[in-house]
């Protein structure tokens, strides 16, 4: 399960306590509207008012710290499930014989096929850096991991 780390709540927490006007521990309706907007979002009343129903696990009329890390965690959780889902559809496609590896043979005639040949240079670096157990081929987690590396360095994100 994914979990937010201690200066990610850290950081929540001020932006809840930015926004719960009133210091009671909650966001009401218009509060959270105005955290929504702040966001850059432009929910209309009828989704500020559905999404607080979905949060509000305690049926209070109001957004508690707690619900809105459960509800973000949840969030996170199911971008994470649909984010590997994809992965591994791309994972199948080097690994031609589905046997849970791409070889580096597998590799180098997947990269040919997207009109991308490498180098033999090329190729071992590229197994090299992916290959972290040291087995000679790549993993699904291992793969999992460089192309979570390579969209982070792409985006210039941080995720320590």
């Amino acid at each position: 399960m994914s979990k937010l780390g201690v200066q990610q709540v850290k950081q929540l927490r001020e932006i809840f306590g930015r926004f719960d006007m009133d210091s009671d521990g909650s966001l009401t309706m218009l509060e959270l509207a105005a955290l929504l907007r702040a966001l850059g979002l432009k929910p209309s009343g009828d989704q500020v008012q559905a999404l607080l129903a979905n949060m509000d696990s305690n049926g209070n009329g109001k957004v508690e710290f707690e619900e809105l890390v459960r509800a973000i965690l949840d969030d996170i959780n199911e971008q994470v499930l649909v984010n590997q889902e994809e992965l591994l559809g791309v994972f199948k496609y080097f690994d031609r014989d589905g046997n849970g590896f791409i070889t580096a043979a597998e590799l180098a005639g997947a990269m040919a096929k997207m009109g991308q040949p490498l180098t033999y240079r090329e190729l071992t670096e590229m197994i090299r850096e992916a290959d972290t157990d040291g087995d000679g081929v790549i993993s699904f987690p291992e793969f999992a991991s460089i192309m979570a590396r390579s969209a982070s360095d792409f985006l210039g994100l941080s995720f320590r």
